[in-house]
């Protein structure tokens, strides 16, 4: 943690054990900016007298106000006037960590006193309280901020960071999806293992996470409790101990029947569950874990008994009753694991794919066959994969290789692992395994075969593999088919990388018109095909629409795999559409998608389509982040495409800070031939930036006329709607000056029908900077200015302050663009200044505003810096009060623009 703001005098910081509540205090102490932070933790002997934490935290008040007299009054008053006291000198922070172990009188003077403290910026107070139980009633008029669990990345991070990076990466993932991003339970499973089992040269322990540590992380098994209210404790844990991460519950009127059945009589709720609309659960999922690992055998048998027949009762004969009955026996009775399988198959089941995961999982434990077990566990894989659940599919993939299988279930399970490598793995490991599942799939299951040929050519394409590509989609063959579909993908594709463009275009446009048409409820893939096709054929709105489609189907319950994918086609089509912004936000929101569902493939896209958005920004230290997070996926797993466009979005960004020289020499290796020209769907995209750079720095003999034939045959298949402009924009730039005026001007005509504020102000910058060198001053400053306005419109800040450098050289002042210094406005701040300083005054940290915008704590710090020095302010407080003024509605007074705090962002603390 590196930040720390308030705006609200007093909030509420909790998180399930192990979140780092404590962390979160001693950062918020150590980085306080504005004056003194006074830090009490709870003592138990204070729990013990009456009023014994107030006392506490009054001498540490009082230690740092310094020498003063004793007043009487109620104990809040007290607190309230101690605070005062010490705050009178410099402003004051005071940190009370786990205060629910206070007595009550010290809570509840406390909490008044929380409550009544002023927002004069003068007293701050943070109190910690444990998440895996009620919010006391002192507290429940504060603010809270919740301490959510890490992501699979954060994970990731902070094992690398707490192992030297030493840890094997397949270690590393077994104890990521173990910790379920609780990070003192990561931690505590490290500690436990040694450096060869950290490395992969033994095997680790199973479970990662055993009873003993869950339950001591936990804070040691709930006390004060009767019989019944332990049975009703475990049973709701084993309801959902299959739950696997999704959102479910037990209804409430199946739990009233539970606790009949368990203790034949009524049971007081305990303080470890929750209940909200009708369903109960645990405040902590790592509290419901350790309750269920800690119970003997034969009790967690009788809970899933008691479940079984509770179900049974209610009428409820699906997937859940057979695991419930099945976990209930030491050796459930012969037939079990067909009976779970079929359930797990039933369609007519509502049982999300986590269930479905776990039936199929349970029946291939309980199999004898070693056929039916691979096959089991193989669908249990295509459950865990289609929930987003990658790790688990990699591990139940592994189970099935141990049998040897049918021809067909071999190709099944290789088009899993396939599927499973191209989220998260090297693509062409992904492609092999899909191509094998093509060719043994051929004959059983031809519409599968075919599906896996379409995966080996996506992951060819991500590579980079023109051949494997081809050879992935056969050569020839599908010609004449008439009915739309995926078939048409696959033909289009192979037209197109053949450079048969007229025959790409007709099968490629004719899936783009078929998905239109189809019906709502498909899932997922068929849209995202479809946006593929039409990001193909550079027809945007249909990549757009469809994009939006696989966005609206992947919502749907059991489809979390698809979320990324459809936002990252999203982000794309914005990008060349030219709206950055919109791009950024479908980036954004992908990244944490792709994070969630462990497809770090797919993170590394939406890293580089951040990287593009922020190039176009001008924003350097944020390019630099989000390339090097999509370089480092993209290295190790062949991602050729992802790493051109981080490349591209570098040498882009140097362009626009006035440096030709070191965008050329990034992007000459890309676009011309050799080996080491980038990804071929994405280079041609480059050659326009490449030519601005290499005639900027004095280098357009080097090959330079060769690349713009390569781009103006791509510009002619209209893929891109800025190629043809794009193009002449170039021709401009390495023509003589007698052909170079009409060049730009034709340019300029076809900017107008392509639409796109970016390109267009590129090509009016280029051929302003042209009109001023030959001393047409009137007719350059026309140019300019208008580069200079449509750069303001799309928020390439680097870009405007070339045309304003442009229009002083020739004589012109320009204005309202200008900077905007000292605190009268937040007009003078780049678009990623004015995100993070919205973030600051509503009370984000600064890991938080990292989190929230996908980039390092490291950039948020140097962003902040330069906010604070253009707005001329000193402090989070100012910056708060000055964001609050400058955006209030228009005749509002600041009494009534109040509540930014309060927004829900603020949840997305982080220890």
């Amino acid at each position: 943690m590196t930040g720390q703001t308030i705006t609200a005098p007093a909030r509420v910081v909790t998180g399930e054990p192990g979140c780092g509540r404590t962390a979160f205090l001693e950062g918020a102490a150590r980085a306080f900016p504005a004056g003194s932070a006074v830090s009490v933790r709870a003592d138990p002997a204070h729990g013990a007298l009456p009023l014994g934490g107030l006392c506490a935290l009054l001498r540490a008040v009082g230690a740092a106000a310094g020498p003063r007299s004793a007043v009487g009054g109620p104990p809040a008053a007290l607190l309230l006037d101690a605070l005062h006291t010490a705050s009178a000198r410099t402003p004051l922070l005071v940190c009370v960590d786990d205060a629910h172990l206070w007595d009550g009188p010290s809570r509840a003077a406390l909490g008044l006193a929380a409550r009544q403290l002023r927002a004069t910026g003068r007293v701050s107070l943070l109190l910690s309280v444990a998440g895996h139980r009620p919010l006391d009633p002192e507290f429940a008029a504060l603010p809270v901020v919740r301490i959510d669990p890490l992501s699979p990345a954060e994970a990731a991070t902070l094992l690398d960071e707490a192992t030297d990076g030493t840890v094997d990466p397949a270690v590393r993932d077994d104890l990521v999806d173990a910790a379920d991003g609780n990070p003192a339970l990561l931690l505590a499973m490290v500690r436990r293992l040694s450096p060869a089992q950290l490395r992969g040269h033994r095997r680790p322990p199973r479970p990662p996470a055993d009873a003993g540590l869950l339950t001591r992380l936990a804070g040691g098994r709930p006390t004060g409790l009767g019989s019944a209210q332990e049975n009703l404790l475990l049973t709701v844990a084993a309801a959902l101990a299959d739950a696997d991460g999704e959102d479910e519950r037990i209804d409430e009127r199946i739990d009233v029947r539970l606790a009949l059945h368990a203790v034949r009589a009524p049971v007081p709720l305990p303080e470890a569950l929750t209940l909200a609309d009708g369903r109960l659960g645990f405040h902590s999922d790592l509290v419901r874990r350790a309750v269920y690992e800690g119970a003997p055998p034969e009790r967690r048998r009788a809970a899933h008994l008691a479940l079984a027949r509770a179900l049974e009762g209610d009428g409820a004969r699906g997937l859940r009753t057979l695991l419930h009955r099945a976990r209930s026996a030491a050796a459930p009775p012969p037939g079990t694991a067909a009976e779970l399988a079929a359930a797990a198959a039933d369609p007519a089941d509502p049982a999300p794919r986590g269930l479905r995961c776990a039936g199929y999982t349970r029946a291939a434990e309980l199999a004898e066959d070693g056929t039916r077990r691979a096959e089991w566990y193989t669908a249990a894989a295509e459950q865990a994969l289609l929930g987003g659940r990658t790790h688990r599919a990699r591990r139940l993939l592994d189970a099935a290789r141990d049998s040897a299988v049918p021809r067909a279930l071999r190709g099944r399970t290789e088009l899993v692992r396939g599927t499973t490598l191209r989220h998260d793995g090297p693509v062409d490991e992904a492609r092999a395994s899909l191509q094998l599942a093509a060719r043994l799939l051929a004959g059983p299951a031809p519409r599968l075969a075919e599906a896996a040929a379409l995966a080996a050519a996506d992951a060819a394409w991500a590579a980079g593999d023109t051949e494997g590509c081809l050879h992935a989609l056969g050569r020839g063959g599908d010609e004449g088919a008439s009915a739309a579909g995926p078939g048409d993908y696959g033909a289009g594709l192979r037209a197109l990388l053949e450079g048969d463009f007229p025959a790409a275009a007709l099968r490629l446009r004719r899936l783009v018109a078929d998905q239109r048409a189809a019906d709502d409820t498909d899932g997922p893939e068929t849209s995202l095909r479809a946006a593929a096709a039409a990001l193909l054929l550079g027809d945007l709105p249909a990549a757009c629409r469809a994009g939006a489609r696989a966005l609206a189907a992947a919502r749907a319950p059991g489809s979390a795999a698809a979320l990324a994918p459809a936002r990252e086609y999203l982000a794309y089509a914005e990008l060349r559409a030219g709206r950055h912004t919109v791009a950024r936000t479908h980036a954004e929101e992908g990244l944490r998608a792709a994070h969630r569902t462990g497809q770090r493939n797919t993170a590394a896209h939406h890293h580089a389509a951040l990287a593009l958005a922020a190039s176009v920004e001008g924003d350097l230290a944020e390019v630099a982040v989000h390339a090097r997070a999509a370089l480092s996926t993209a290295r190790r797993h062949g991602l050729v495409q992802a790493a051109t466009l981080a490349e591209w979005a570098v040498a882009r960004a140097d362009l626009g800070q006035g440096r030709p020289r070191e965008a050329a020499d990034r992007l000459g290796p890309l676009v011309r031939p050799g080996p080491r020209r980038g990804h071929f769907a994405v280079w041609m995209s480059a050659v326009p930036c490449y030519v601005e750079a290499a005639v900027s720095a004095g280098r357009d003999d080097h090959g330079t006329g060769e690349v713009v034939e390569a781009f103006a045959r791509w510009a002619g298949f209209g893929a891109d709607p800025q190629a043809p402009a794009q193009l002449l924009r170039c021709r401009a730039l390495l023509a003589p000056p007698e052909r170079a005026d009409a060049l730009y001007r034709a340019a300029l005509d076809l900017h107008d029908a392509a639409g796109g504020d970016f390109e267009r102000a590129r090509t009016e910058l280029s051929y302003g900077k042209w009109l001023r060198r030959r001393r047409r001053l009137r007719e350059a400053r026309d140019r300019l200015g208008t580069a200079l306005v449509g750069f303001e419109r799309c928020g390439a800040r680097a870009w405007a302050e070339q045309a304003r450098a442009e229009l002083r050289a020739n004589g012109v002042s320009p204005g309202g663009g200008a900077r905007t210094t000292g605190p009268s406005g937040l007009s003078g701040l780049t678009p990623q200044q004015l995100r993070i300083a919205r973030w600051v005054a509503e009370g984000a940290t600064n890991r938080e505003v990292a989190q929230a915008l996908s980039v390092s704590t490291r950039t948020v710090d140097y962003h902040l810096r330069k906010v604070f020095a253009a707005l001329g302010v000193r402090s989070r407080v100012e910056l708060a009060r000055l964001v609050e003024w400058a955006e209030r509605p228009p005749g509002a007074s600041l009494g009534s623009v109040g509540g930014r705090g309060d927004r829900a962002e603020i949840n997305r603390a982080h220890p």
